[in-house]
């Protein structure tokens, strides 16, 4: 292991659990990656190894069978497997966060019901905001949850992009409901919907059709979710109360904002690792390229922008642990995360040559994969404008 993205600071434990997923990610990730993702294989064999890691209950609290850790423990091990194979990362990702919306929003009943269960991977946990003509408008969702006169609710709506879509059987849906409220944002409703996994009807009214085929990102499933008319009792709302779903579902993408800046940071370290070590064996002129002064400050340029991104991963994650707001920290961490990621993918494969474009070599896989993170919870653009935003009011002119 080099110098790079190592985190001072942290607990015997936080560095046992890293070493033994890193040991993971090394025997049983790195080895198979690339051909279960040519094939868009699902990775069950890596999933039941997350499984008995503990892994899914990472951050759950003790109480609820999970292992308490921290979000810093979680960004650091999302660095590790993203390194390994980036989508195995994503089966965990909406896991984590339908678990963290649970545990900060949910009654307690629900957490009671969910929580331990979750923790041993026996639900499996999808977040699902998104819609075909949403994008990053989330005020213009439109699944529609109508209260019927037992108390109940009926959905009607299509869902998109839902990670984890077909293996889940809890997903976390943002509906709009009527409310009354004089915002539009007062009423939206986040509903803990069942289903079983797999695709076709899940559960009645629900329908996954099927996966999505991607550019990169394969091998977990991505899909739709159509509800026609699903029935739903009001103790599925999360937190027990309507009206507060976009407050619930913004205080989950500020967490995942942080695990696709990890994901990105570990994506970056393994195509510099691969770009180092290629740059020491390939010669070109009668010794190694990287004795040519082009390819060494390429080498310095990639180790510098993946040990940038690293330690705002690292701030972000911190602040939100010490139970503070950090969607302008998380924001930055992600777009410079996630724009330095592609960077350095880049710069990987001009050192790879022609054996980049193969799909033998593995930095074929991680340049396709690095484009989805200038997208996965709100792009750069988006970040943008939230940074901009919050500085033009800690600044404003007195």
């Amino acid at each position: 292991m080099g110098r790079l993205v190592t985190t001072d600071g942290l607990t015997d434990v936080q560095e046992e659990i890293l070493k033994t997923v890193r040991e993971f990610v090394d025997k049983e990730i790195i080895p198979v990656a690339t051909e279960l993702e040519h094939k868009d294989e699902y990775p069950q064999a890596i999933v039941d190894g997350l499984k008995e890691l503990g892994l899914f209950g990472l951050t759950i609290p003790e109480e609820y069978g999970g292992l308490g850790e921290s979000l810093l423990t979680y960004a650091l091990v999302v660095e590790e497997i993203a390194r390994g194979w980036m989508s195995v990362s994503g089966v965990i990702n909406t896991h984590f966060i339908v678990a963290y919306m649970l545990m900060q929003h949910g009654t307690e009943e629900q957490k009671q019901k969910y929580l331990p269960r979750m923790a041993t991977g026996e639900v499996r946990g999808a977040f699902s905001m998104s819609e075909p003509s949403l994008g990053s408008d989330v005020s213009a969702v439109s699944t529609k949850a109508t209260k019927q006169d037992d108390g109940s609710y009926s959905i009607t709506g299509q869902k998109m992009w839902l990670t984890n879509g077909g293996s889940s059987n809890l997903v976390a849906v943002l509906t709009k409901t009527d409310e009354g409220a004089d915002s539009v944002y007062r009423n939206m409703t986040t509903f803990l919907v069942e289903k079983e996994p797999g695709f076709g009807e899940t559960a009645p009214g629900v329908t996954i059709p099927g996966k999505i085929d991607k550019m990169g990102y394969k091998g977990i499933d991505t899909t739709e979710m159509i509800l026609d008319k699903h029935q739903i009792s009001a103790d599925q709302i999360l937190g027990g109360v309507p009206g507060k779903g976009f407050y619930q579902m913004m205080d989950g993408v500020e967490v995942g904002r942080v695990n696709v800046g990890a994901r990105a940071v570990g994506i970056a370290n393994r195509a510099f690792e691969l770009a180092i070590a290629y740059a020491q064996q390939r010669e070109t002129f009668g010794k190694p390229i990287a004795q040519h002064q082009a390819i060494l400050f390429r080498l310095a340029e990639m180790g510098t922008k993946v040990e940038t991104a690293h330690a705002m991963v690292v701030r972000a994650a911190r602040k939100k642990d010490a139970g503070e707001r950090n969607d302008v920290e998380a924001g930055m961490a992600k777009m410079v995360a996630s724009e330095y990621c592609n960077e350095v993918v880049e710069a990987s494969f001009r050192i790879h040559g022609g054996y980049g474009y193969s799909k033998e070599y593995e930095i074929e896989r991680l340049y396709r994969e690095a484009a989805f993170m200038l997208i996965g919870e709100g792009t750069s653009d988006i970040q943008k404008m939230i940074i901009g935003r919050s500085l033009l009011k800690d600044y404003k002119l007195r």
